[in-house]
């Protein structure tokens, strides 16, 4: 059983809103001019582009993906040894865009992410995103479970 597991979209929540703008833009301009494509293929790529993590229990493997336009997934697998372990992490991401007259607008991300660590504690990638501490220990216990791991707090 292969479960999908979304983190975050590539170009961030201004990015994806530009490039869903442009997508639209393109459609629209496509029934009067060529140009009308660039536009649709360059914002399907800003616009849904996203990161996520295929987590499979039946062959104890895990694969951090890029999607590519949303639907084009790229990444390799990874197997999962037994030295292996699951820990939490707080994330905080800030994500920063310019308006015409130069005025920053910041978004902040907080949360915490489910990550799989190497016998050494070195993160190899992010598993699962939560938006609570709770929440993310239950889902830790059930990694640790499914996949037979030891998990740190």
């Amino acid at each position: 059983m292969i479960i999908n597991n979304k983190l975050d979209k590539s170009f961030g929540p201004v990015g994806t809103s530009a490039g869903i703008f442009l997508f639209a833009i393109g459609i629209i301009t496509l029934y009067t001019s060529w140009f009308g494509f660039i536009l649709i293929v360059l914002g399907a790529f800003v616009g849904f582009s996203s990161t996520s993590t295929l987590v499979d229990y039946n062959n104890r493997r895990i694969k951090f993906s890029n999607n590519l336009f949303g639907i084009i997934r790229t990444g390799k697998w990874i197997v999962v040894n037994n030295d292996m372990k699951i820990g939490i992490r707080e994330s905080n991401v800030a994500w920063r865009a310019y308006s015409r007259s130069n005025r920053p607008l910041d978004i902040d991300n907080k949360d915490f992410r489910v990550v799989l660590l190497d016998s050494d504690n070195r993160e190899i990638m992010p598993l699962k995103k939560t938006d609570s501490p709770e929440s993310a220990k239950a889902e830790l216990d059930i990694l640790c479970n499914k996949l037979a791991l030891i998990g740190i707090e």
